[in-house]
């Protein structure tokens, strides 16, 4: 009997949200759709992205604090209990996507993860700029490789190596081929959708170690570019997925499933599948091997999928505007709209559960 009593606890401990009913969240943003969600379990508060506003609100969709007047487009979110910090993807850029965000990057695109000290907004309508609740981290890979060029066997051109659009989805998890131990940032590669080109068909994730990433955060001046990064990320993946619009928009990281969940817009290109998610085995080992139709790379790099052995698809309508893992098999997901009495964009967040193949809804 005192050795199930230890079992159950033990249990109860590693899954604490196990059988737990929660609640559907509503909130209502601006103009901007919802990029990113985030469940804090010990402070029962919730965190939205809307593209240029960053919301706290409790379990009934009540703000309690935000962040405004954020220089830039600011995307998917994952909370980090150990730190009791969000990191959200942040793009300072000079195309379509900065417009009315950060008109002050002309010729110039630069991108961030933000760092945001949850505990610390207080108030409705916090200013970005000097605020030390919001910090910013350079992601100098994403940077160089945005504005890099590159050429094909025939001599066309490539701009932005890898379709790099800039970066999006963002997750914490162990290292890509194991599946215990110390858990790092994972960044993802916004990917440009061009049709017409070959090399932006694999989704590109950093991995980062986040206290040596925290050690470069500073504070936001506006119109201004902060530069502080760290030089290189620890690895720099490759997954095989096919074409995609825009790469990567949030991930996910499961720790009682042990797998990785990678939530796009779905790709164009007709020879692919054009899933609008994937998944993989974190424990799955990447294969150091040449990219597939990357003219101007011919290095070797770590790789998980090809086209005879591919990553995952998942046909889910939901999670490229925000999900957040439980850790138990279950997940939040965003559900945007627009509000028809208001006209703000809008989100509803709602509990689903991993049956091996998609995601239902908790209550089916």
């Amino acid at each position: 009997m005192k050795k199930l009593l230890l079992i159950a606890l033990f249990l109860a401990a590693l899954f604490p949200l196990c059988g737990q009913s929660l609640p559907e969240v509503y909130v209502e943003g601006g103009n901007h759709h919802v990029q990113g969600i985030a469940y804090d379990p010990d402070a029962g508060r919730m965190y939205f992205s809307f593209t240029d506003r960053f919301l706290v609100t409790d379990m009934k969709g009540v703000v309690l604090g935000s962040v405004e007047h954020i220089q830039g487009h600011l995307g998917a979110m994952v909370f980090d209990p150990v730190r009791r910090k969000v990191f959200a993807s942040l793009e300072c850029k000079d195309d379509v996507i900065g417009k009315g965000l950060s008109d002050f990057a002309k010729g110039r695109s630069m991108f961030y993860i933000a760092v945001i000290d949850v505990d610390n907004i207080s108030e409705i309508g916090e200013d970005s700029e000097g605020n030390d609740a919001f910090k910013i981290v350079c992601v100098r890979e994403a940077t160089k490789d945005y504005h890099l060029k590159g050429f094909g066997t025939s001599g066309e051109e490539y701009e932005h190596f890898y379709g790099c659009s800039g970066i999006d989805g963002v997750a914490i998890a162990p290292k890509i081929g194991k599946k215990k131990g110390k858990d790092f940032l994972y960044v993802a590669y916004g990917i440009y959708g061009d049709t017409s080109r070959s090399d932006n068909d694999s989704q590109v994730l950093l991995r980062y170690d986040i206290d040596k990433l925290l050690r470069f955060a500073g504070t936001v001046k506006f119109g201004e570019f902060y530069s502080e990064g760290t030089e290189k990320p620890l690895d720099k993946y490759f997954v095989y997925t096919g074409n995609t619009n825009w790469g990567v928009q949030n991930m996910a990281y499961d720790r009682s499933l042990g797998r990785l969940f990678l939530f796009v817009y779905k790709g164009a290109k007709e020879r692919f599948n054009n899933y609008p998610a994937f998944s993989f085995d974190v424990s799955r080992r990447p294969v150091k091997r040449g990219l597939i139709g990357v003219p101007y790379d011919t290095s070797r790099h770590p790789v998980i999928g090809s086209w005879e052995n591919p990553v995952e698809g998942i046909s889910f309508k939901w999670g490229g505007t925000g999900v957040s893992p439980l850790g138990d098999g279950r997940f939040y997901f965003s559900e945007h709209g627009r509000s028809e009495a208001t006209g703000n964009q809008n989100c509803l967040a709602r509990v689903y559960r991993w049956d091996g193949k998609t995601f239902v809804k908790e209550s089916d």
